[in-house]
């Protein structure tokens, strides 16, 4: 028995745990980029009944100008960052900028809405997907990545 499985309940599970450990990373990487990407069709392609220009002008009338050149950057980041957080290219360089995009949008928009539920327009939502992607900007993608075999990272 490992020191490390001494600590688990049941140490005979600590192989499981770890032979499994960059599976999970990488099921969680997926699921984040994979959720982040109709976002950005949405608003860049017009899908889902989503519109840059829409995104645009909702964040001109919140205070967030340009809201139009901000309603692109935040489609590419979802839509290119997203497809990069999948396949694990340049993980931190996007996660950083999903953290900073989440913590304006919980604090500047969400905050005053309806308090701490989603349900409720609050930023309990936002501030999940900005813990996640902060877990990507120290971590990095995993050794199941892009990353992983290239020989620099950021």
């Amino acid at each position: 028995m490992s020191e490390g499985n001494s600590k688990l309940y049941i140490p005979a599970l600590g192989g499981i745990y770890k032979s499994f450990d960059g599976l999970a990373l990488l099921l969680l990487r997926v699921a984040c980029g994979g959720l982040l990407i109709p976002h950005g069709m949405q608003k860049i392609f017009g899908m889902f009944g989503g519109s840059v220009e829409g995104t645009g002008q909702f964040f001109s009338n919140i205070g967030l100008e340009p809201g139009l050149a901000l309603a692109y950057y935040i489609g590419i980041l979802e839509l290119v960052g997203g497809t990069l957080l999948v396949i694990g290219l340049f993980t931190r360089l996007v996660a950083i900028q999903v953290v900073a995009f989440m913590l304006i949008g919980a604090f500047y928009f969400h905050w005053g809405l309806g308090g701490f539920f989603w349900t409720d327009k609050g930023n309990e939502y936002l501030l999940m997907w900005a813990v996640v992607a902060f877990y990507f900007v120290i971590r990095g993608a995993g050794p199941m990545s892009v990353d992983a075999k290239m020989a620099k990272q950021f």
